[in-house]
């Protein structure tokens, strides 16, 4: 228990990555013996309670999401629309404002944290209510994606960095960056920057060790302070693995085992699906991947390479669910995890022993893998085509040998960094240490 108790209220952009990422940061709060409110969707709530460790002092608040034409009925997350519909979710979570309003007037927190609702810190300032912008996504793809210009390079002293973009990726970023939000009039990244120029303070899930000068770029950018919760790594599930895959994965040996997922929400395009499956199956190593139906597709299996399911009936699973990942992920025989790159997903595989490749998809875990792979060495980035962004069945099989076969230098290193950085992130007293010096930070802004 912290000597000040602080209220914090919580509102974070309607998408599961960015709801769980406010909730490890809430349980974290929680511990000291602050009293959280936290607000989401009414039916997203049965999803976030098993998250929620501490329910004596997190309070979910449930919202109704505001109907908006073009919007699917009872859209709640980004979970239930598609991509090109994040913008009219947007919308709707712009027009709860009137709810907001009433809510903060009558609970009275000391900090609202947000990310996308670029009009809370005009509202939390009139109220007397420091604004923080909890980012989900790392001080690096902050720095380098919040340009209102073109991201063909990385913007004035930004930090030396192995961090670059290849053409079809500022195609894809621009795209996102500069569409028009529906019903305000500015970009994406106009919205992210109003909320950022806004804000009271800028917060990150990242410690000064892996990210400090691209904090330091931050801070300089914005005038601002930067303040860094740590490693915020989630809670070991109190959970076991579902039987039927405990039984699977029990037959491999150690580190044998090649697991892949995309995240809950990325959806590839059947040539591409297809492709990493075939890359899996020429490995020659058991693998277990956790996929979306591709686009277009209504299931796994009408999308799957011909003769595939016969090859590699007794050494490969496909699987198109939920999954278990952080006890998968921990399982003796996993060596390997093939990644999208998404910052929760990384978090979770930094704290196990299974070597990287980075695969990412979209937006900032296209810096996520990087950073990972270049400035940190953590992990192998598989080879795409600079111009249309594409990869191959063999640019997959040659990162994943690299990083799992025995007598590879590559893999070495990478299992080297990677043990240097999972040592330091669980070692005692950090975590601690950094959420301490987190609310210490904060309680500063509220004397001001």
């Amino acid at each position: 228990m912290c000597k000040n108790s602080f209220k914090f209220f919580m509102y974070p952009w309607f998408a599961m990555g960015h709801l769980t990422s406010f909730i490890h940061l809430s349980n974290k709060l929680a511990e000291r013996g602050h009293k959280i409110f936290f607000i989401l969707p009414t039916r997203t709530q049965s999803k976030l309670e098993q998250f929620n460790l501490h329910p004596e002092q997190i309070r979910f608040i449930p919202i109704i999401v505001p109907h908006v034409e073009g919007l699917p009925s009872g859209t709640e997350t980004t979970a239930d629309i598609s991509f090109s519909m994040n913008p009219l979710l947007r919308y709707a979570m712009d027009l709860t404002q009137p709810v907001i309003e009433s809510f903060l007037q009558e609970l009275e927190p000391h900090f609202v944290f947000f990310d996308f609702a670029h009009w809370l810190p005009s509202l939390t300032r009139r109220l007397g209510i420091k604004s923080i912008n909890y980012f989900t996504i790392s001080p690096a793809a902050a720095g380098y994606l919040l340009q209102d210009e073109s991201l063909t390079e990385a913007p004035k002293e930004f930090p030396p960095s192995s961090i670059k973009l290849y053409a079809h990726e500022v195609l894809a970023l621009n795209g996102v960056n500069n569409g028009k939000e529906f019903g305000c009039g500015i970009t994406f990244v106009q919205r992210i920057l109003m909320a950022t120029n806004d804000c009271d303070a800028i917060a990150f899930k990242t410690c000064t060790e892996m990210e400090g000068p691209y904090c330091e770029f931050l801070e300089n950018k914005f005038k601002k302070p930067v303040i860094l919760a740590g490693p915020v790594l989630p809670e070991p599930p109190t959970s076991t693995l579902e039987e039927k895959w405990a039984k699977w994965l029990d037959q491999f040996k150690s580190k044998t085992v090649i697991f892949c997922a995309f995240g809950s929400e990325a959806r590839l395009r059947k040539d591409q699906f297809q492709e990493i499956l075939l890359g899996l199956e020429f490995t020659g190593f058991p693998f277990f991947a956790a996929l979306k139906p591709p686009i277009g597709t209504r299931s796994i299996e009408e999308a799957l390479p011909e003769g595939f399911t016969e090859r590699t009936r007794k050494r490969g699973i496909i699987h198109e669910g939920w999954i278990q990942q952080q006890l998968i992920l921990g399982h003796p025989s996993i060596g390997c995890f093939v990644t999208h790159c998404g910052s929760g997903s990384l978090s979770e595989a930094l704290v196990n022993e299974c070597q990287l490749v980075l695969m990412p998809h979209a937006g900032d875990q296209i810096i996520n893998a990087r950073l990972m792979g270049g400035d940190l060495r953590i992990g192998v980035e598989v080879e795409k085509g600079h111009d249309n962004g594409l990869f191959t069945k063999e640019g997959i099989v040659k990162a994943i040998r690299s990083v799992m076969e025995y007598d590879s230098e590559i893999g070495k290193v990478v299992k080297s960094n990677h043990s240097k950085w999972r040592n330091f992130l669980l070692s005692k007293g950090l975590e601690d240490s950094y959420i301490d010096s987190f609310v210490h930070k904060l309680g500063s802004l509220v004397d001001v």
